[in-house]
């Protein structure tokens, strides 16, 4: 059997501590930083509360189930307020604005919720933005950094969206179509370093890090310093009133404090920039051991950065902005399954493998980077009383035909598999997969196999669940197919 080191030793004190119910997680060695800012989560901080999941027991995980049948997502409405209400908390020197990165969790009940908490959004794409305004977003509550500038991009923009060019292109179709009408605008700028989850390179290409050579996101920083984009800008009549910029999903806090400074360099270059904006990506544990951004202490030096940028630029005070979205959503989202088979292989590599009724199709992270979730396994039954205490080392996998639809794989290897030392399951137990509020219902390989898209519940303070999305129907899946004849 494979484990790693690290997940055997974890099993091995949670064996040791009387935890045997709770579903421990294999704890990648390379995500555990000895920087300050990232606070090294303790088994009693996560292991307290053996016979439930982060926020759902037994009882109120039926109960989701019970709504919408299985699988379903479900969301803690108290957890949603406790992250909204740390990163509103974020340091500063003259005015904050967080923007909700909507692509990590774009259910319009969510995007409602931090709309009410004064949290405005960060979108991804021109259908994004669409689907924020038909959420009830206010378009100039929404800031817009694209891969693809939308075809109408002037629409959204005379709506009110704030666009921020992502590219030299990007600059010249704005500037053609508002050529000398001093059009605000703003620039997204690749600063030359990145920072990812799955890599340690600051340079290199990963699939979280979004800064650096290796990465087309953004306006090289040489573009900008070397007078490329400012006689652009100059030549359209264009005004930047916001310099942005993101190195990656779960950076490193030094590095993104760095790139903080450096980013308010560029804000020097144009006198009518009133904001910097400095992304998100702040690192979140999901499992035990597994650091957590501290958002207080990566604040407090970008807070001083603003304060010295204003003291040397004739007092002019730059408003932060940020765009959390896995530190908002990812601990306050669950995949909630059901165990509908367990499968034996023997001899040498022989494995213990329990088969969900979900998958790559609701969870894409761990066949995509190897990703690590908390899998916790619940009773069929829904009651506490009958958690039992026997375990078992199991391969969890989904339900796609595909060799790659793993829920259990090495920490940062998806096609290598690992096993998990979870409570003794049997066929309809509930499985509870945690971490999964970010970038997954958004980011799932739905409809795989003509698997529907799941249902998503709101969990509030009393474990009632409410339904925020019905499952799609068969019929959903191929209603705009076309049929053709004569062909054949």
């Amino acid at each position: 059997m494979k484990l790693s080191i690290a997940a055997t030793a974890f099993c091995v004190l949670l064996a040791t501590s009387g935890a045997s119910a709770f579903s421990p997680s294999a704890v990648p060695s390379s995500s555990v930083h000895s920087r300050s800012a990232l606070r090294m989560a303790t088994l009693e901080d996560t292991a307290a509360v053996p016979t439930t999941s982060s926020f759902l027991t037994p009882e109120s995980a039926k109960a989701a189930m019970d709504a919408v049948g299985s699988p379903l997502y479900a969301y803690s409405l108290p957890k949603l307020e406790e992250f909204a209400d740390k990163c509103l908390a974020f340091p500063n020197a003259y005015g904050l604005t967080v923007r909700y990165a909507m692509k990590s969790c774009p259910n319009g009940a969510i995007l409602s919720y931090f709309n009410s908490k004064g949290i405005h959004i960060d979108a991804s794409s021109g259908f994004e933005v669409r689907r924020a305004m038909t959420a009830g977003i206010p378009a100039d509550h929404i800031s817009l950094s694209t891969q693809e500038l939308p075809a109408d991009f002037a629409e959204l923009m005379d709506l009110g969206v704030k666009v921020n060019a992502c590219s030299l292109s990007q600059i010249e179709r704005i500037g053609e179509h508002y050529a000398g009408k001093g059009q605000v605008i703003g620039v997204r700028v690749n600063p030359g370093v990145g920072s990812g989850g799955f890599s340690a390179s600051t340079t290199g290409f990963s699939k979280t890090n979004v800064g650096g050579p290796s990465s087309s996101f953004g306006i090289w920083h040489e573009l900008v310093s070397d007078g490329t984009v400012p006689d652009m800008v100059e030549k359209y009549g264009l005004a930047v009133e916001r310099i942005h910029t993101h190195i990656g999903s779960g950076s490193d806090p030094e590095i993104w404090q760095q790139v903080a400074s450096k980013s308010l360099s560029f804000c020097k270059i144009w006198d009518t920039v009133t904001a910097c904006n400095l992304g998100g990506g702040y690192k979140v544990g999901r499992n035990p051991g597994e650091p957590t951004t501290d958002l207080q202490e990566i604040g407090g030096p970008v807070t001083q950065a603003f304060r010295d940028f204003a003291a040397e630029d004739g007092g002019r005070e730059l408003r932060l902005e940020i765009e959390p979205g896995t530190y908002l959503v990812a601990n306050a989202g669950a995949l909630v399954c059901t165990i509908q088979d367990k499968v034996v292989t023997t001899g040498e590599g022989g494995h213990t493998f329990l088969k969900l009724d979900a998958g790559m199709t609701d969870v894409l992270r761990p066949s995509l980077y190897g990703a690590i979730h908390p899998i916790t396994l619940l009773p069929g039954s829904g009651q506490s009383s009958d958690v039992g205490t026997d375990t078992e080392s199991v391969v969890v996998v989904g339900h796609c035909c595909e060799s790659g639809d793993l829920m259990t794989p090495l920490p940062g290897e998806p096609e290598s598999l690992g096993e998990r030392e979870l409570r003794t399951a049997a066929i309809g137990d509930i499985c509870v997969m945690d971490g999964s509020g970010a970038y997954c219902s958004g980011m799932s390989t739905k409809n795989y196999n003509s698997f529907p898209e799941a249902p998503e519940v709101l969990v509030d303070a009393d474990g009632k669940p409410h339904v925020i999305r019905t499952r799609q129907s068969l019929e959903q899946i191929y209603q705009n197919e076309e049929t053709v004849g004569g062909l054949w």
